[in-house]
């Protein structure tokens, strides 16, 4: 018995690696019409998480439409940090958008191609964002491993900056309109609910 569990576990990875991961398919139309909400806050406490120090930079709240996800579990900062999801609103919400995008992350980062630019670049880059994502607890995090392509999630928490213990910070943008390295936001999540 114990002979085949290489050949198992092998054809497990396979399955996990190859197959893609089943999409929940939304008809055409914007699905979240409204912006991420932030709330700036001053002198928050630091706290400790995962011998990581994280400070809330700003109150965070958003409904958006689920573009791509990215587990980055075996990183060094992967424990802390699981997940990126790329997230839009508006019209990077509607399918009949994003069928004409080619969406995928690696790095960190969330990149889009297409043949021809359905929606202004700039809108593209105002209605969507990767966000890597901080489980404040363990119910967080199942809920996370739950995600598809596709879902509608609302999350709500803080934009913060960790510090590990030899000093290097990683810091979340604070505002939606930049664009390019450092315009990721770096979100504890205390709150989650998929549709």
């Amino acid at each position: 018995m114990w002979k085949n569990v290489p050949i198992i576990m092998l054809f497990a990875l396979l399955v996990y690696f190859i197959i893609p991961e089943s999409t929940m398919n939304r008809p055409p139309g914007i699905l979240v019409y409204e912006a991420p909400l932030q709330k700036d806050l001053r002198h928050q406490k630091t706290f400790v998480q995962q011998e990581y120090f994280i400070t809330p930079l700003a109150q965070f709240s958003l409904k958006a439409r689920v573009l791509s996800k990215k587990w980055y579990r075996w990183k060094k900062d992967g424990k802390l940090v699981p997940l990126d999801l790329a997230l839009g609103w508006g019209k990077m919400s509607d399918s009949s958008v994003l069928e004409k995008l080619k969406i995928n992350q690696s790095g960190r980062k969330y990149y889009w191609s297409s043949k021809q630019i359905p929606i202004p670049e700039n809108e593209i880059s105002l209605c969507s964002a990767n966000m890597h994502i901080i489980p404040a607890n363990d119910f967080i995090l199942s809920t996370l491993k739950k995600i598809r392509k596709g879902h509608i999630v609302r999350l709500s928490g803080f934009l913060v900056q960790i510090q590990d213990e030899k000093g290097r910070k990683w810091a979340s943008s604070l505002t939606r309109q930049d664009v390019g390295k450092g315009a990721c936001e770096l979100v504890w999540v205390q709150n989650i609910h998929l549709e």
